[in-house]
This record gives C-alpha cells, sequence and structure tokens, in this order.
C-alpha cells in the first residue's frame, strides 16, 4: 500500500513539475511552477504560517545566498533540519533558495478573519457543540491539567507554568526548574497523582539542561507539590540519557493507569539510527516507573543487560500524545512519523514498534529510508496517516456529555490545524473526521474532571472548551 501511494505521488509532481510555467512573482521575480511545487512538498511542513514562516523571517544562520543555500544542503541537524543535498541537486537547491530568500522580504500579513466564534454552533457528524473561549493571551501551550477546586494549570512552552483562577487571572507559578525553551524543547506535559487530594503530587516532563554544558539537554520528569503559586518539595524523578545538543524530539506525555503506574513518552532525539532500536538508552521509548521514580520489577527488560529498566515499549519517533483507554486501561499513544507515516498505537508490554526498521514515511528530502512498512517481530499502528497530519495531544472521549463520541479519540493536527476525531468499536477504527478545521495548530487535548473537552491552540495561544449542544 505505502509503495503504490508513493508511486502515485511521485507521478503527480513529476507532471507538476514538467509544466513549469511562470506563476505570480515574488518582489518582481518570476518563479517557476516547479520550484513552488518543491517548496510546498520539501518546506511547508515545517515552514508555514504559524511555525517558523520564511515572511518577516528572522535568519539564525545567516540570510545571504550562500549561508541560506547550505543550510538547505546540509541541513542543521541539531535543530531538526535535514539535509536536502541526497534528494535535490545544487541546481535546485539554488531555486529553491531565491524562493524563500524572496519570501523572506515579504511583509507577513495578518489575517484577523475568525473562523471559529463563540457564538458559532459547529457540527460533527454525530454530535453539535458551541466554543467557548476559557483562556486567552497564551503561546504555546503545551500541556493543561485540572485541579480539584475546578481551576486549571498550564504549561507554556517557553518555561512558565501558569494557574488560571476561578477569576479568569492568569498567575504564574514560581521556583519552576530551568528549561530549555530550544526548537521542540520547553515546559511540556503536566499531570496530577491520581491520589492528588491525599498527596499534593504535580508531576510535569520538561527539557533539562545538562549541567556542565548547556548545549546539551534532555527530556526529565519531576514532581513537586503546589504550595500557594509556588512549587516546593521538588524531586526530578526520572531522566533520559544521553543528553544531546539536537533540539527536537524529547516527547513527552504522562499518563498514570489503574494500577498508578507513571507512562510517558520520549522521542528518539533526532539520532533515528542508534536510538530507538537500542535497549541501553532512554530515547524512542514508552517508558513505566512508580510515582516516585522507582522502576518496577515487572517491566520488560530489568533483567536484560545494559538495558534501561524504565522502557516498556520501544522503536518509536517521537510519541506526543499518550492516554489510558478508559475501559481496558491500555495505554494508546499518537506519535509523529517523518513526511507521512503518523501513527496510533496500542502500547505493549515489551514490544518494538518499528521505528525506523518500518514506516510508512519517507524522508523529508523525499528520499526513502526503508521499504518495509512491515516485519516479523514488529508492532502494525492501529492507524497510521499519509499525508502527516502532526498529531499532538490526545485523550479518549469520557462520561455522558458526547454520547456519540464515548470512547472516540480526539487528536489535535499540528500541521493541518484542526481536531481529529478516531471512531472506534472496541480497537478498529470504522471512520474519521475532521472538527474545528483552520481553527490553529491544536497542541493538546483533555477531558475535564467535570467531562467537558479541552482544546489548547497555539499562537495566539488560547484553550477552548467544547460544550455540547442539544
Amino acid at each position: 500500500m505505502k509503495k503504490i501511494v508513493l508511486i502515485a505521488i511521485a507521478i503527480v509532481l513529476v507532471v507538476i513539475s514538467s509544466v513549469a510555467f511562470i506563476i505570480p512573482s515574488l518582489k518582481g521575480k518570476a518563479i517557476s511552477q516547479d520550484v513552488q511545487v518543491r517548496f510546498e512538498t520539501y518546506c511547508v511542513g515545517c515552514h508555514n504560517d504559524n511555525k517558523s514562516p520564511f515572511e518577516d523571517r528572522k535568519w539564525l544562520f545567516g540570510s545571504e545566498r550562500e549561508e541560506v543555500f547550505n543550510s538547505i544542503k546540509l541541513g542543521r541537524v541539531s535543530y531538526g533540519m535535514p539535509p536536502f543535498n541526497n534528494g535535490l541537486s545544487d541546481k535546485e537547491i539554488y531555486e529553491l533558495t531565491d524562493y524563500v530568500i524572496a519570501l523572506s522580504s515579504q511583509k507577513k500579513e495578518v489575517d484577523n478573519k475568525e473562523v471559529h466564534s463563540d457564538s458559532d454552533i459547529e457540527y460533527s457528524d454525530d454530535q453539535t457543540f458551541m466554543i467557548e473561549t476559557v483562556v486567552k493571551g497564551l503561546d504555546i501551550p503545551w500541556g493543561m491539567e485540572f485541579l480539584p477546586n475546578g481551576e486549571m494549570l498550564i504549561n507554556e512552552r517557553d518555561g512558565r507554568m501558569l494557574l488560571h483562577n476561578k477569576s479568569g487571572e492568569l498567575i504564574e507559578i514560581t521556583e519552576v526548574p530551568d528549561v530549555v525553551a530550544r526548537g521542540q524543547g520547553g515546559l511540556l506535559d503536566i499531570e496530577l497523582h491520581p491520589d492528588y487530594e491525599m498527596n499534593g503530587w504535580i508531576y510535569f516532563s520538561y527539557s533539562c539542561p545538562s549541567i556542565e554544558d548547556a548545549k546539551l539537554s534532555n527530556t526529565a520528569v519531576m514532581r513537586a507539590r503546589l504550595v500557594g503559586h509556588k512549587l516546593v518539595d521538588k524531586e526530578k524523578i526520572f531522566q533520559a540519557l544521553p543528553y544531546t545538543d539536537r533540539r527536537h524530539h524529547f516527547g513527552s506525555k504522562l499518563e498514570f493507569d489503574n494500577e498508578g503506574y507513571l507512562y510517558f513518552s520520549v522521542g528518539d532525539r533526532g539520532n533515528r539510527d542508534r536510538n530507538p532500536q537500542t535497549l541501553d538508552n532512554h530515547c524512542g521509548k514508552i517508558h513505566r516507573i512508580y510515582d516516585d521514580g522507582r522502576i518496577p520489577k515487572s517491566n520488560p527488560f530489568t533483567n536484560k543487560k545494559n538495558a534501561k529498566g524504565s522502557i516498556y515499549s520501544y522503536g518509536h519517533r517521537n510519541p506526543q500524545g499518550v492516554c489510558m483507554h478508559p475501559e481496558t486501561g491500555e495505554i494508546w499513544t499518537d506519535e509523529h512519523g517523518p513526511k507521512g507515516g503518523d501513527e496510533i498505537n496500542i502500547i505493549k508490554k515489551g514490544k518494538n514498534y518499528g521505528w525506523p526498521v518500518i514506516s510508512f514515511g519517507i524522508n523529508y528530502n523525499g528520499t526513502t529510508f526503508t521499504n518495509d512498512t512491515a516485519k516479523a517481530g514488529m508492532e502494525q499502528p492501529l492507524l497510521y496517516w499519509v499525508p502527516s497530519i502532526a498529531p499532538c495531544g490526545m485523550t479518549f472521549v469520557k462520561g455522558d456529555r458526547y454520547p456519540k463520541w464515548k470512547n472516540d479519540i480526539l487528536t489535535g493536527s499540528l500541521r493541518f490545524e484542526y481536531l481529529h476525531r478516531v471512531v472506534l468499536e472496541g480497537d478498529k477504527v470504522i471512520r474519521e473526521e475532521k472538527l474545528l478545521e483552520g481553527i490553529g495548530r491544536v497542541r493538546n487535548v483533555e477531558m475535564s474532571p467535570d467531562g467537558y473537552v479541552y482544546v489548547a491552540v497555539e499562537e495566539p495561544g488560547r484553550i477552548l472548551k467544547l460544550v455540547p449542544q442539544l
């Protein structure tokens, strides 16, 4: 199936690029159709209006033609940008260089059109609802968690933890640990202990700097208590090794199961060919620990030499959704693929989920890194997406407020800017639906204790509540 899809895409691109007619110019310079197709094929996934756009750009590595050419050709691997010299010729890269330099001179037009407003009725296949904007004035709200008194804790990726109180105020929490807020890193997920009202423990994941070298970081998990607006009793209960200077694929989502184990994801940290398939590091894995960081003896690799005992499953790329099925108690994840091949997986003890040996995706530069979509001893995804939707956040719909959505999956699409619904019968996908199309980059989706769906959207950052209508 993968090969048929990729061949079809390749044929379409060849036909389009062979036309080579002239499209409207940028700053008076004519740009051929094939350059625009190349830009949309290779660049738009990461360089769109809401994520590192070229318009009115501030360059990290220089804006001169040769500097931009070298960034495209050789990549900036530690920043998550791959080299394109294997997929494109120097001539094609120079054409792309001229195209993005021309784009960078344009002033970004601000579109103030409101696609969805609080007064609108939204229609799903099975449910009507209204949007209520609960929190405004955010940037990139990565994690959100509800306190028993109805207040909300919000993790901003830039390193701020905020309390949204009953009066609608945003109050910054103090004594948050140092966070490496670069690239995809920052202050990430947040989760309450199942017995929070008894012990007061709050858990959060973040990009943690190395004490020896500030350029290096890893994914860490800390627990702390909240006294007033201050974190106290801070304990770092996990840190993913090795440290690296790469700025992407940190993971990380947190979830407690019914037995009190804490599950969480750590991405492969950009070391695709080393980390996910070896057990002597923490990267590219789903982990399971006790609430204080101890490793359960029943974990699958505790008796394997040189293996990290916290590993529960491996062969993952960058899971940014982790949640528990409300009826089975199983842990499910959604996971970023490369160019194509995003996945939803049901996590099984000790299983290998294949990355990068098997995948339904290809390299960002259009080349192939594997011809295999299945292999003995490696798990198949429950669902995969080609093209990638860039899934982030994940929850099962619980309770009775959305009866026709019950036990369905909701996940955000960063790339295509909508909320994605996956309709299930047991563990079989029977249908998919796009909700809130054009709402913005959906970073997270959570269920509140009183049974409402909350959606976190980026830039401008806000948190929305979906209020079902009769």
